[in-house]
């Protein structure tokens, strides 16, 4: 049966980024599917009410991780945690970024170099990390990367923003390439406008938040919720001949 192809039990996997927004949804989709998932972020308390939450009524189980993506030792220590856990890792969200926003002429150093150690080399590296195990193990793999229509779109006072996504795009891409042979398949989701802390700035600003959802085709922002499907689909069996991909879910608005 198809929706058989969609289940995941015995799949155990990390997100990071998984305390809110669609981190969060990520991890309760995966876990109620069937996954084991280890969530991931800074904010350890947070972490742990969710994976509460999740382990009440989902068929998965849900552990909680504090982890800094720019600290690379503590990646390391995630990877090994989550194998001493479950013994193996079979996909991996990266999910976990950060914003700054400033017009490009006055944009600072500092910021600049911390969106690019949490946007794209720290999930590079915890790919690379994740992906050695995987190879080590002889087991399929799945990692999904999470970009942006911003990847392909310049937009507004988020330059170091921008550059992430469309950089962690291309390094989808690549990975794609270099380790397929492994049959682990790397992909991307592409959210558009949703609800999370990240655009709390832009939906309290009513100009721009009535110039944004007028574009929007579907007419209205996204529910974080609304990624989980994507995310099931590249985690799950369903999608073993998807690779290289960024599947945008933006409610229309590449396409307006």
């Amino acid at each position: 049966m198809i929706l058989d192809a969609f289940r995941l039990d015995g799949r155990t996997g990390i997100v990071t980024g998984g305390g809110s927004g669609i981190g969060k949804a990520i991890a309760r989709g995966l876990a109620e599917a069937g996954a084991n998932v280890v969530i991931a972020g800074r904010d350890l308390a947070r972490l742990e009410e969710v994976a509460a939450s999740i382990n009440s009524n989902a068929p998965g189980c849900a552990v909680a991780h504090s982890v800094d993506v720019a600290d690379t030792e503590a990646l390391q220590a995630l990877v090994d945690a989550t194998v001493d856990r479950f013994g193996h890792i079979d996909f991996l969200f990266n999910n976990a970024g950060t914003i700054h926003r400033a017009p490009a002429q006055d944009f600072p150093r500092a910021a600049w170099e911390h969106v690019i150690q949490v946007n794209l080399s720290g999930p590079f590296y915890l790919s690379q990390m994740v992906a050695r195990v995987m190879i080590a193990q002889g087991r399929k793999g799945k990692i999904v990367n999470t970009s942006s229509l911003i990847a392909v779109q310049g937009g507004k006072n988020v330059v170091a923003y921008a550059a992430t996504k469309a950089a962690l795009t291309q390094v989808t891409r690549a990975m794609c390439n270099d380790l397929a042979k492994y049959n682990i398949l790397v992909n991307a989701i592409g959210p558009g406008w949703v609800e999370t802390e990240m655009t709390g700035a832009l939906r309290d600003d009513p100009t721009r938040y009535a110039e944004i959802t007028g574009r929007i085709p579907l007419g209205r922002w996204a529910r974080p919720e609304e990624l989980a499907g994507a995310a099931v689909f590249l985690a799950s069996d369903a999608s073993d001949y998807v690779t290289g991909q960024v599947l945008f879910v933006d409610g229309g608005w590449l396409s307006a």
